[in-house]
């Protein structure tokens, strides 16, 4: 299941939430009770692998995870 963060607008904590991709859009309570929340956007990074003589596996990306050549 998806973890999206938020921040508190009026305490300014970050936190969890795991819910289904279908209630993404949904506002989110603060832990404090606060309901004045935004999602943060959250990044995912990849990094390649070194030493394979210029013909490193594919670490993914693109839109169908690198193999496509798109």
């Amino acid at each position: 299941m998806p973890r999206y963060e938020f921040r508190c607008r009026v305490c300014g904590g970050t936190f969890e939430v795991n819910r289904p991709m279908a209630r993404a859009a949904e506002p989110a309570r603060c832990p404090q009770g606060h309901d004045e929340t935004v999602k943060l956007l959250s990044t995912v990074a990849t990094i390649g692998r070194s030493g394979f003589g210029g013909n490193a596996p594919s670490a993914g990306g693109g839109c169908c995870g690198g193999g496509c050549g798109c």
